[in-house]
Parts: C-alpha cells; structure tokens; sequence
C-alpha cells in the first residue's frame, strides 16, 4: 500500500507533468479549446524541396551529386521528392530535424552558419525563406507527397516575358506557377534564378531583381520550379540609327534587318565578289575557287552572278565531298571502338556508308527519307551500308542519345540518371525513347567485307527503367506510346513520328544545324542543345524555316540555296563602329578559321602539291576522306579533324594553338609541300613567259580569291628583285618565292573563312 504522503507528491508531480507536457505541445493541438487561427501546412513537394533548389543544397556540386556530401545526400534539383524526405527526416536517426525546437535543427542552423557548413551561409534569420522551412519543422514535417489534396503543378511562367532596358537597369521579376486546382499562385520566393550569360547582367534571387550590364544584347534569365522552367529574355539596344541597309532577298533578311532595326545595331555591308566567291565555294564546295574561276567570277557584270555561282556549287561533286565529310563524322564513321585505334576490318563498312551518304547528298535524297533510311536499316553492310551505324552506334544508349542529339536538337544525356536539370526530360522519357531499339540484334556474319548483321527479334519492344526497374514502351519524348507489338519494328513508329508535322524538334534541328554550317552560329547555340533554357536568337525565325524546309519536301539543297541567297549571308565580316561585339544578330559575316581538311586542301592548292592516301584514289583531297582513321598527324590533327567518337560537333577544334603555329612555320608537311619539284613556287620561279606581276596576281587569286593591292604587289617586287642579284640568282629566285607563299600560307586572310 503507497503511503498518503509518497501518493500526494505522485499526485501532485503527474499533475505538474501534465501542465509541463500540454505546454510544449503545438497550438494547434489544442484548437477546440484555444480557437486561434493556425497557418496552412506548409507543402514539402511545393514548397520545402523548391526551397533546398534555390539554397544550391541540392545542386550538383553540394548535396545533389551523386554520393552525396559528408554524409547528407539529396536527390539533384529536388527531381525525386520522396528519397529528399527520407534523407531529411529518417536518416541519421533524424538528427538533422528538431521539431520540438525548429531553430536548433541542423538544416537551418547549418544554413545560416551558426555551425560551421562547408558550404557556407545559405540562409538569412528572419527571411521568407528561413522561416518557411521553420515553420514545416514546427508543424512535424508534414509529407504530402501522395497527398492526393495537394495541388500538381501544370507549368509556370516569368513576367515580364521580355524587355528592352538601359544599360545598368534593374527589373524585378515574378513568378507564378499554375496548378491542377485551377489556382495560380506567386511563387517567386521558392523560384530558382539563373543568368545565362553572366558577364552581360545579374540577378538576384532573394528579391528576384534583374540588373542588366552594359555589354548590348540579350541576355536570358531562368525560372526553375520544380520540373519546369521559363524564361525572361532582356535586350540591351545598341541604339544607333539603322538607315541605309542591304537589299532584302527573302525573308531571312526581313527578318535579320528587323530586328537590327529593333536594337539599332546597323549591319556592315555587302562583301565584295572575291569575298563571296571564295566563302561561298569553301562552304558549299569545301575548297579554294580556282584562279580562273576567280578571274572571270571578278569580270562578269551579270546581277545574277552570284545565285548562279550557288547553284553550280550545290550541283557539284564536291558539294556531295563536303556535306558527306561533315554526316560522316557525326555519325560516328571510323574504323574502332577505342580513340586512336583503328580496325582494318572495319573498312568495307566505313568506305560503303561513306559512298552511301555522299551518293544520298549529290542526289539530294529528301533529309526525312535519308534519316528513316538510317533508323531503320537491316541487314549486312555490304548490302545495306547504312547499317554501318549501329557498328559504332552499337547499344541502347548510343542509339537513345545520338538519335535525339542529331535529329532533335536534344542532348538526352543527363535523364539517363536523373530529371534533366534545364528541361522537361525524365528518365521515363530517356528509356521510353530507348525502347524503340530494344529488339536489334547484331551477329557477326561470315563474310568478311559484310562484318555483321542486323536484323529485329521477334519481340515486344520495352525497356527497363534503370532506378525503378519498370518496363517501359516506346514512347517519343513528350508523347504518348503508340500501339506496337512483337511484330512490329518499333523504329518505323519512331522514324514515322521523327517527320510528323506535329513533331517540334526534326525540322527546327536540322535548319539550325545547317544555319550554323553557313553562319558560324545557331540561332541555337550550341546547335545540338535545343531547350527552353537555350532559346534561340531569332524564334520566329528559326520557325518560319523550320516550316519552309518541311513545305519543300526536307529538300537540303534548297534550303542552303536559300541561305546562301540572302544578304545576310553576304554581308562583309569586317565590323562597323556598333556591331564590333556582336555575335547573337547576324549584323556581320562571323569569319571562322578554315577547318582541317579545308586547310590542307586548301595548302595544296597553292604549293601545287598533292597527298597520297592508303586505299583512295590518286589526288584524292582531304575533304573526301571516308573516316577518321586519317586523321594520323599533321595538319588533319593539328588543326583539329573530328576522331568521330561522339555525334557533336564539339569534337572538331577551331580554337588557334601553338602547335598550329609552329607547324605552320617549321614542320616538315609545310616545307616539303613549299619547296616540291612539280610545286607551284618552282615553276614560277622557272617560268620566264610572264612577268612577276602577272606571276602575283595568279597567287593571290588562287590563295584569296582577289587580285593583290598596289602595296602588297610593291613589296613581293622588291623581293623577289633582290633576290635576282643574288650569287645563285636561280636557288634565291626559287627561295624568294618559297617565302612568299609562305606568307600566303601563313596570313590570316588564307587561313580564315571571312
């Protein structure tokens, strides 16, 4: 029996417990009885993970890489909402959470630095934002992930969509996001912010305040929430009075000269023939005109000279040479898997799908026909070179990322492992796209030169999603799966979708990769990386050509004459005194260092020499070349020739080097080619039927396109006079020359597509 003293204080102290417990609960557990007005419970989908993006907690530098950081991991951008709460509030035996003391929590305390943080202050005391993520913690950490009361999120939106602002203006900007509730909300707090081009302007996330630099162009902001994005674009105008502007060819120059009038940024003017005569035949043709073209191209009066000269390029063989030097590398065209290998069984294959796309160019095959012929190739190389592809495109995920790189304009990549970061790509979207090659089966055949076979099993097409393990059906991104079954090659439904009106990303792809061939940039730069977050220079644009090469029957030669048409494309490179730093309006031609094999052919055409090739023809030019296995030194590689080991263009190197110099100046290649016994200063210097004058004027059209100027003709005499009084005036004579080809050689006029 407990004694009436010791049951009073037990009494007495459950009593005083009880006060002591009721007072540290919530208030709201009490609402019956103390009717005060509770606010609503903060959303961890909508609200908290939004939160930890903006911080930077989840990017892929801090907590969202792949192992995480000391100890504490988080799914990349918040895309997996339900791992994000397991980590917060059960691991660790849930020490990084306090709800009984929300401002004790490690989350906050490590965010505003009261304890050191490796990743320093995230958070400021008193902020929205702070007391957000305070107030979930004090409410128990509420989880409405499955919540099915919780509203879904349809798509948000930037306001303003666009300005034209001063130089040093600021902007505040809003978000708003729609939900499946019919409601719109202003989420600006919770919104991520990013500049993309961050030398040209700034912007502030904790008051969404846009300030623009002084650099003239536009600049983009990114809205991130959630899964989606969208963005607010702002132009800094240049300002100056566009008056006098080259005629409008078509409606490329409407275009162009528009927005030029818009951001008063006058455009340089036409180029001159020779300019024209040799841009236009480097582009199209991939070599030097010829001394001869050049001279009678000069002297013709015609108006129509020029749209002439296109169509003859476009219908030359080595319009073909070029184009098929260029699809040759992008679909991975070389003899081994590995770089710097090469595979001599590998060149049956390699020689027949080189013949097969350059065959399918000179002859103008529709583009749509050309990629459905690729997809869905069958059989043996031998008999169907086009299946050569899968040799190096040879798995599900080459086969997924190089189909939406090449044909959509979408780099894929990064939804193999996560929610692509700057768009609307899941990994459901990645593996629903794989899925469409998921019956390909590869043998080896017997026949050597045929190397292997492809064929479709007899099976349901699906793939496997590689976190959940979920079976997936072909789906192209961004639509549904279409009926298909184990009798169906599911590459035709793909290829069938590829060239759908409806389909927004063929057209554009392809128009914006040719545009960058011809301008040097993409309305999309780079051209491969399509995206809301990477939008174009001139949309409109970019539409009304994607919809006119769609009209014309995916016609490639119409399409290039009809870029090469336009006076933008004309345009002199040398800037003006405003669009000196332009590189997003087309204002100017963007002159572009010749590429590697142009180079070379080009450095043939002057010296007068040639190169021999393992197993091609005699004279066969550096831009005919079937693959990348020549690519073995010199200026092929110096220069930066594409090993053909991935499908971007980011593979061949335009970027200047020492290397690049010094071959220029004391390599073997170089020398050799400038003193050879059949080269071109060697019957110059023999060549006593003209004067050197006459002798110039042949080298600098040949090198250039263009007769030389008075200067440059007065000091290659003086030279070569010099050079006759020589002891051996036959070997200086020879010499003389040498150096002045050379120079050519070495100029940056020659070496420049300008």
């Amino acid at each position: 029996m407990i004694p009436p003293l010791i049951s009073s204080i037990a009494h007495t102290a459950l009593a005083l417990g009880v006060v002591l417990f009721s007072a540290m609960l919530p208030v709201r557990a009490f609402s019956a009885e103390i009717p005060t007005a509770q606010p609503a419970p903060v959303s961890f989908v909508n609200e908290v993970v939004p939160i930890l993006t903006k911080l930077g907690c989840n990017g892929g530098t801090c907590h969202g890489k792949a192992t995480g950081q000391n100890g504490f991991k988080l799914s990349l951008f918040g895309f997996e909402p339900d791992e994000d709460y397991e980590h917060l509030v059960y691991e660790q035996r849930g020490r990084r959470l306090t709800p009984s003391a929300p401002e004790e929590s490690l989350l906050l305390t490590k965010g505003a630095a009261s304890v050191p943080h490796g990743g320093g202050r995230r958070l400021e005391h008193g902020t929205p934002t702070h007391n957000t993520l305070s107030q979930w913690i004090a409410q128990g950490m509420p989880n409405d992930l499955d919540d099915p009361a919780r509203p879904r999120l349809l798509s948000i939106e930037v306001l303003p969509k666009g300005l034209l602002m001063k130089a040093g203006a600021s902007q505040t900007l809003k978000v708003t996001a729609r939900f499946s509730d019919g409601s719109i909300r202003d989420i600006t707090q919770f919104a991520s912010l990013e500049v993309n081009t961050k030398g040209m302007a700034a912007v502030d996330e904790n008051s969404a305040t846009f300030t623009m630099g002084t650099r003239p162009g536009s600049v983009s902001v990114m809205a991130r929430y959630q899964d989606k994005v969208s963005i607010f674009r702002a132009t800094l105008p240049v300002g100056a009075p566009v008056q006098e502007l080259p005629p409008e060819q078509n409606f490329i120059d409407k275009a162009i000269f528009n927005r030029l009038r818009e951001i008063g940024m006058p455009p340089s003017p036409l180029c001159d023939d020779s300019t024209f005569l040799r841009r236009v035949t480097l582009d199209l043709a991939g070599r030097l005109p010829s001394a001869e073209e050049a001279r009678l191209f000069i002297a013709d009066a015609a108006p129509d000279k020029r749209a002439r000269k296109i169509d003859v390029l476009l219908e030359s063989p080595e319009y073909a040479d070029t184009f098929a030097n260029y699809w040759s590398a992008l679909l991975r065209n070389r003899r081994g898997d590995i770089p710097n290998t090469r595979d001599p069984s590998h060149i049956h294959g390699n020689f027949a799908f080189h013949g097969w796309i350059r065959e399918s160019l000179y002859h103008n095959k529709p583009y749509d026909k050309f990629v459905r012929e690729l997809l869905t190739a069958a059989g043996n190389s031998s008999d169907s070179p086009a299946v050569t592809w899968y040799r190096q495109v040879n798995t599900q995920i080459q086969q997924t990322e190089d189909t939406a790189q090449l044909f959509l304009g979408v780099r894929i990549q990064c939804a193999q492992c996560h929610h692509h970061p700057y768009e609307q790509w899941s990994q459901r979207d990645y593996y629903s796209l794989g899925a469409y090659f998921s019956q390909l089966d590869r043998v080896v055949s017997k026949n050597q030169m045929a190397e292997f076979i492809v064929s479709v099993k007899r099976t349901e097409p699906q793939a496997t999603h590689k976190k959940t393990g979920e079976k997936l059906l072909p789906a192209a991104i961004g639509s549904a799966a279409p009926p298909l079954s184990a009798d169906d090659d599911a590459r035709t439904a793909l290829a069938d979708w590829l060239v759908e009106k409806s389909n927004p990303y063929f057209s554009k792809a392809l128009v914006n990769r040719y545009w960058k061939i011809l301008f040097n940039r993409g309305f999309v730069d780079p051209e491969d990386d399509m995206r809301d977050t990477n939008p174009p220079s001139h949309p409109e644009l970019l539409e009304a050509l994607s919809i006119e090469f769609r009209n014309t029957g995916y016609d490639l030669k119409k399409l290039l004459r009809l870029f090469a048409n336009s006076s933008t494309y004309q345009l002199a490179s040398a800037p003006n005194a405003h669009n000196t730093d332009d590189s997003q309006y087309f204002s100017r031609y963007y002159a572009r260092r010749l590429s590697a094999e142009q180079l070379l052919d080009a450095v043939n055409a002057v010296t007068g020499t040639i190169d021999n090739w393992a197993n091609q023809p005699a004279a066969t030019r550096a831009v005919q070349l079937p693959d990348s296995s020549y690519n073995t030194g010199g200026i092929l590689r110096e220069f930066g020739r594409p090993d053909s080991s991935t499908a971007c263009t980011c593979e061949r190197q335009s970027i200047a080097s020492l290397g690049q110099s010094l071959l220029l100046a004391t390599s073997d290649q170089i020398q050799n080619k400038l003193a050879a016994n059949t080269g071109t200063a060697r019957k110059l210097a023999k060549d006593s039927t003209r004067g050197n004058s006459e002798k110039l004027e042949e080298l600098y059209l040949l090198a250039f396109a263009r007769i030389p100027t008075q200067t440059e003709t007065e000091v290659a005499l003086r030279h070569l006079k010099a050079a006759s009084t020589a002891k051996d005036p036959a070997a200086a004579i020879q010499n003389a020359w040498e150096d002045l080809l050379w120079a050519t050689l070495s100029s940056g006029e020659f070496l420049l597509n300008h």
